[in-house]
């Protein structure tokens, strides 16, 4: 079966500097805020193009910590697209803010900036944009709205040529284009204020040892994590450069599939097709020995516990988690793997 991710495939290339990795740590006597999470957030921050990044203990904590900087709070409302995985949603909700559901493209699965425009109230104090799957959205449109904009790019690790809005956020779990060794994130941002405020709220709100300015918790990456992304970082781009070589090699195959569309820089951390008979297309690419998955299967105007927030109409979101089907795109993928994902998806197409 090719799968959709084979992390013992990610994971074997570098055992062996790891392991080393992790007896550097352990023989520093440094297991928090040290050199290697100093290191990481310099690299990231060159390789990322912004001037400021810091580390954090996930990708919904980047971005929970970025929207308290530009000032969210308890009863603020955000702006978040109606189709998105749940913790864009949850990091608002964690500051006891509403997300504000709008619907998406049909076709980029990007927020609409018009819907963005109509759903701003005296309440709202932040619009996030999602670059979804790796694809970058245009921020522009939603920059003239007069509202502070967080990036959601935890999906798009090399996709953005710069940041638009206030910060860009990041995940590295493990499946990401740059994955750790377990969960972290970062806060990207050319404001020395907002990365300021970002390194002191990650612990406990603490400006100097036991001298806490701001209530906060705990969000700190760990070194050996820290450590373990630096080693991914000089791969970045080279497989970057291969998911987009298998996602064109896909399109050729089927170009009659409605795949999501393209961009110059999409760096496909998922490569998705929408398909009405998503049942029927799953069990015949699951036959020819290829692995699928949705992401996702409900908008989160559908999810449980959000529904109460569906105040706005979101058929699009909506109708992209009833179709969206995502076959394998990993770097790690063998030519005659990509062959196989690339006949069974002309068979499927028809």
């Amino acid at each position: 079966m090719v799968p959709i991710v084979d992390l013992t495939r990610r994971h074997s290339i570098d055992v062996v500097e790891f392991l080393a990795a992790v007896e550097r740590v352990l023989g520093s006597g440094t297991v928090l805020m040290g050199p290697e999470l100093e290191a990481c957030e310099h690299e990231l921050a060159l390789l990322l193009g912004h001037r400021h990044t810091v580390c954090v203990s996930s990708g919904a904590s980047a971005l929970q910590l970025a929207l308290r900087a530009v000032g969210v709070s308890t009863g603020d409302e955000v702006i978040v697209p109606a189709f998105t995985a749940v913790p864009t949603a949850a990091a608002v909700c964690a500051l006891g803010a509403v997300p504000v559901l709008v619907d998406v493209d049909a076709s980029t699965a990007a927020i609409v900036p018009t819907r963005a425009a109509e759903a701003i109230t005296n309440r709202t104090r932040a619009i996030v944009p999602v670059h979804l799957y790796g694809r970058p959205v245009d921020v522009s449109p939603l920059v003239g709205l007069g509202v502070p904009i967080i990036e959601d790019a935890a999906q798009a690790h090399g996709a953005l040529r710069s940041i638009t809005g206030a910060a860009a956020v990041y995940s590295f779990y493990p499946t990401k284009n740059l994955g750790g060794i377990g969960d972290g994130g970062a806060v990207a941002t050319d404001d020395s204020s907002l990365a300021e405020t970002v390194n002191r709220l990650r612990v406990h709100g603490m400006t100097e040892q036991y001298v806490h300015v701001d209530i906060s918790q705990n969000f700190r990456m760990s070194e050996i994590e820290a450590a373990f992304i630096r080693l991914q970082l000089a791969r970045l781009d080279v497989d970057n450069s291969r998911r987009r070589a298998i996602a064109r090699r896909y399109r050729k195959a089927a170009p009659s599939m409605r795949w999501h569309a393209d961009h110059p820089d999409h760096v496909f951390h998922l490569c998705v097709a929408r398909v009405t008979e998503r049942d029927r297309v799953r069990a015949e690419l699951h036959a020819a020995g290829v692995q699928t998955a949705v992401h996702y299967p409900l908008a989160i105007t559908q999810q449980p516990a959000y529904r109460e927030l569906a105040t706005n109409l979101c058929p699009n979101a909506e109708a992209w988690a009833a179709e969206a089907v995502t076959v394998p795109c990993a770097p790690e993928l063998t030519d005659d793997e990509v062959e196989t994902v690339a006949s069974a998806l002309a068979r499927v197409a028809g």
